[in-house]
């Protein structure tokens, strides 16, 4: 059972601060974190024109399979996170370990189209297991008040993923095919993860702390306006984001940039996103959960509009690139934080997979979307000014969704999520 706080009075719980927090969790989901986004996201990219050229298989209906995982990823969390909250992270992280190994093995064996992207679809499940969400799950009920400390440190080494296991698995590649370089990242994924998330994940899970005292919409969580209106806000913010992250490359091609500039500007894209996660603890720390939700997703449509309206030159928008991935690492943290600063950490497996998993579909379907729209309006600079005004829109209904009226009189009223 849970509750729904007026958004104007209550004070979200975070947990007690006498809390159990196992010394090896941390490091372990350091590890885990880099090694399976490394492997069973990163590499993908990197592999595809092998597949498609040793295959035959076409561009679409090999990035099709890899779309699938996603997808079955958004859908797969809402039942995982229910799971997180009642179970915590160590059967559930064991468990997705081993199904990416199996899943990772069986992209690399698959004889055809059918059964590779059977094999995609698995390790979608495997990406909700062993992903952010349960990370996040298990450090928020562990960590309690210091969560922003260890989530930041654990998407400081995610954010490490691509830099790590894009290089490996291009130099594995120019010496093996590409199912030989999958079959070796899979026994890497195996020997990291399976054991560490099986020794470090073991100690009890403490119990989930009361929701505070306070007036109550008798409504669902889940149903309730600010939650339905912030994960709007959220679909389309990451809609946004993710398909500027994609048409980012073409954009400055027809700026004049050389593809290995462009690639450069990608690339220094993601070292701001790294920079940006380090500074989202002290901006929680002086911003209320609506001024910074509102403040990042605004900065993120104004560094779309100045990618989309500035001509040039090359080294200005690179810099813009940079701003643009400075405010996506604090978007992660944000969106990591969202529930627990508003609902508390009683049902955050849930709430989070909830709130999440219409911006994870935006995410899948942002690629083919955004080269569709960049098609229809002439080009990827009138693309990122639709993506400007898409976040602009976000902005606003987050403001929407922390105006709920408070009812009159309202007293406590316990109601399922």
């Amino acid at each position: 059972m849970t509750t729904v706080p007026d958004t104007h009075s209550r004070v979200a719980a975070t947990g007690t601060g006498d809390r159990s927090r196992p010394r090896g969790v941390l490091p372990a989901l350091c590890a885990t974190q880099i090694t399976s986004w490394g492997i069973v996201y990163y590499a993908f990219p990197v592999l595809l024109s092998r597949i498609t050229a040793d295959t035959g298989w076409s561009t679409s209906a090999t990035t099709a399979a890899f779309s699938l995982a996603l997808l079955v990823s958004a859908a797969a969390g809402i039942p995982i996170g229910r799971m997180l909250d009642r179970r915590g992270p160590h059967l559930v992280m064991t468990g997705g370990s081993v199904l990416a190994v199996l899943a990772v093995l069986g992209v690399a064996a698959a004889p055809n189209l059918p059964v590779f992207l059977a094999a995609w679809t698995a390790a979608g499940v495997a990406m909700a297991a062993t992903f952010y969400q349960p990370a996040f799950a298990a450090l928020t009920r562990w960590w309690g008040p210091d969560r922003i400390r260890a989530l930041t440190l654990v998407t400081l080494a995610g954010g490490l993923a691509s830099t790590v296991f894009a290089p490996l698995t291009a130099v594995l590649a120019e010496h093996l095919s590409w199912r030989a370089t999958y079959t070796v990242l899979a026994l890497i994924l195996a020997a990291v993860t399976i054991p560490a998330h099986a020794l470090a994940l073991r100690a009890p899970w403490p119990p989930a702390p009361p929701a505070p005292p306070a007036s109550y919409v008798g409504i669902p969580i889940t149903r309730s306006r600010p939650f339905v209106l912030l994960a709007l806000a959220f679909t389309l913010s990451g809609f946004a984001m993710y398909a500027v992250v994609i048409g980012l490359v073409p954009l400055l091609q027809e700026r004049g940039a050389s593809t290995t500039a462009a690639a450069w500007a990608l690339g220094l894209g993601g070292a701001g996103q790294t920079l940006g996660r380090t500074l989202y603890s002290a901006l929680a720390s002086r911003t209320s959960a609506t001024t910074r939700t509102t403040t990042l997703i605004a900065l993120g449509g104004a560094t779309t509009a100045a990618l989309a309206l500035v001509p040039g030159p090359i080294p200005l928008l690179v810099l813009l690139s940079v701003l643009a991935g400075v405010v996506r690492g604090n978007l992660t943290l944000l969106q990591a934080t969202a529930v627990t600063d508003r609902w508390g950490t009683t049902h955050y497996g849930r709430l989070s997979a909830l709130l999440g998993a219409p911006a994870h579909l935006a995410a899948a379907l942002a690629p083919w979307a955004g080269a569709a729209l960049a098609g229809s309006l002439g080009g990827y600079d009138g693309l990122f000014g639709v993506l400007a005004g898409l976040s602009a829109v976000a902005a606003c209904v987050v403001l929407a969704a922390d105006r709920t009226p408070r009812q009159p009189g309202a007293r406590s009223a316990v109601v399922p999520p």
